[in-house]
């Protein structure tokens, strides 16, 4: 047998750690039909089958286990090794940040960025899973949901996390306005974490019998706030620009805090990377300001439902 190209190998390291091809395509910079191409390969040279489709993404055989377990560490060590020697592209940043930070706070932000430094161009990889910098050495920075305490990343705090209790103004008119009744009365969308209960024993508010509905995710516990279906302990960051447009009003200014913050990581080698250090101080100055638009917005609201 003919030793396979160690490209092909690489497509299949990418696309067994991420578990979909379109991500691993991204990150190698192939087109998705072009690593489809390289795996067919892959597995015909060697005779066996190493990847199946599932209806998310992709999971290993057993043969691509055991493919991964040989031959990932190997490419990692080629990875760490020929990095000294990489050109550093100080006008490009990869940036890293979940789904719901990428599209409700920092894309909506991102332009005034851009027109302040329109020789850096940004990379935006939108995903939920926890980028190694060591691994996908093209990344940057991050944006992370968490205590900050993360080993062999600088970690820099952007703001708290704010909970607040939030419905649409279809469900408000429905329930008789802010001062109708007590929270407790009305119908609330249950989360799995027993952020309820802590909000409850934090304000000395009386729980309510039930939940309506309980939801594992933060995406359709806002959308069915959004929906009229019942209340949602809400994530401010999250819900700011329902907030903002109407869509969404907050029955309280009693805020819980997150127990994890946003924050900014980066290796310590990216320190000096220019591109790098303009976002780092642009996204400062964006949290600084979204602290004191959220800190105004809970002032202005009032202390109605919340007994």
């Amino acid at each position: 047998m003919s030793r396979p190209p160690l490209h092909a190998l690489q497509g299949f390291v990418a696309a067994a750690r991420l578990g979909n091809l379109s991500r691993a395509a991204e990150s190698l910079n192939l087109t998705v039909s072009a690593l489809s191409h390289q795996m067919r390969g892959l597995e015909a040279r060697l005779g066996q089958q190493l990847l199946v489709r599932k209806s998310r993404g992709v999971g290993l055989t057993p043969d691509g286990q055991r493919l991964l377990e040989r031959i990932g560490p190997h490419l990692d060590a080629i990875s760490q090794a020929l990095q000294p020697f990489a050109a550093r592209h100080d006008d490009r940043l990869a940036i890293s940040a979940t789904p719901s930070m990428a599209s409700a706070w920092l894309v909506p932000r991102l332009g005034d960025f851009l027109a302040a430094h329109p020789q850096v161009e940004i990379s935006l990889q939108s995903t939920e899973a926890v980028v190694d910098f060591s691994r996908d050495t093209q990344v940057v920075a991050a944006l992370r949901v968490g205590l900050g305490q993360w080993p062999g990343v600088l970690s820099e705090h952007l703001f708290d996390e704010w909970l607040v209790p939030m419905a649409s103004p279809a469900l408000v008119e429905r329930m008789g306005g802010l001062d109708a009744r007590p929270l407790g009365e009305w119908p609330l969308l249950g989360d799995p974490d027993g952020q309820w209960e802590r909000w409850f024993d934090t304000f000395g508010v009386q729980p309510p019998a039930r939940y309506v509905a309980v939801f594992d995710d933060s995406e359709s516990h806002h959308r069915a706030a959004l929906d009229g279906v019942g209340v949602a302990l809400g994530r401010v960051t999250r819900a700011r620009l329902l907030l903002d447009s109407g869509q969404l009003v907050m029955l309280t200014p009693r805020r819980l805090k997150a127990r994890y913050a946003h924050w900014l990581v980066y290796p310590p080698e990216a320190a000096t990377h220019r591109g790098l250090l303009a976002f780092r101080d642009w996204l400062h100055r964006q949290a600084r300001e979204h602290v004191l638009h959220t800190d105004a917005a809970a002032d202005a609201t009032p202390d109605a439902p919340a007994r």
